[in-house]
């Protein structure tokens, strides 16, 4: 029987705020598919708000990191080919 165990460990961080709805669905998606993410609270961090502008060219969240590779907002497709995930039907 195959599960679904990625056995590459990926870097992932997740740039959020308290009130961000996508932000909420994005670490959802995460915990259930058992991704380790380091969560980023940009309103409480204002040199990481900073660094992520800088990188990403966006002042909205969520903006999602993997393995250096930007993502902005939560575009579940990209996150799953950059995790090495299979698409959830």
């Amino acid at each position: 029987m195959a599960t679904e165990v990625n056995s590459k460990s990926h870097r992932v961080l997740v740039y959020t705020t308290p009130t961000c709805p996508w932000c909420n669905k994005a670490k959802s998606f995460l915990r259930e598919r058992k991704i380790s993410y380091k969560e980023i609270d940009v309103s409480r961090d204002r040199k990481a708000a900073e660094d992520l502008v800088r990188r990403s060219g966006q002042m909205g969240v969520p903006v999602i990191e993997i393995d250096n590779q930007i993502v902005i907002g939560f575009d579940q497709r990209r996150v799953e080919k950059l995790l090495g995930l299979k698409p959830v039907a």
